[in-house]
């Protein structure tokens, strides 16, 4: 970091603290030993959902936590709990370094977790992602389960 009182190109960190969205830094110069302060913020890209009709929205994690919210109904899964899947799944697509994903991964990743949290809210929450047009469609989703027991 630059000092602005010399121009020096070094300091030292003195104290770090978060402050809001940012990190503040009380920062000493190598050379004259004036102080200063720095805010930092952490640069973040935004992920980008691409929709059936190849359409881009920012990813919505209010939404994703509403979708789960209905499929949990009545279900001993807390909110508590379904914040934590959806920062699963925020991390686990943050961490594939793609800043874009399809709506259909995005619904498998929250299939793939729920599943593991409550089967009958995975069941839920797959009718409705999947689209189940009939009863018949439904019953395969429940002995593909079965067997993979």
């Amino acid at each position: 970091m630059k000092c602005p009182f010399c121009g020096f190109d070094d300091s030292k960190v003195i104290d770090s603290r978060a402050v809001d969205e940012r990190i503040r830094r009380r920062r000493e110069c190598l050379k004259c030993a004036k102080r200063f302060t720095t805010y930092e913020s952490v640069e973040t890209m935004p992920i980008i959902v691409i929709k059936k009709d190849c359409s881009r929205e920012s990813f919505d994690r209010t939404k994703l936590i509403n979708g789960l919210l209905r499929a949990c109904e009545k279900r001993p899964v807390s909110l508590d709990r379904i914040e934590k899947l959806v920062d699963e799944i925020e991390a686990d697509i943050l961490n594939s370094l793609d800043r874009e994903i399809t709506s259909y991964r995005l619904g498998e990743l929250a299939l793939e977790k729920l599943k593991q949290v409550d089967e009958v809210a995975y069941v839920r929450f797959a009718s409705v992602y999947r689209q189940f047009a009939d009863i018949e469609t439904f019953m395969n989703e429940l002995q593909a389960m079965r067997q993979a027991k």
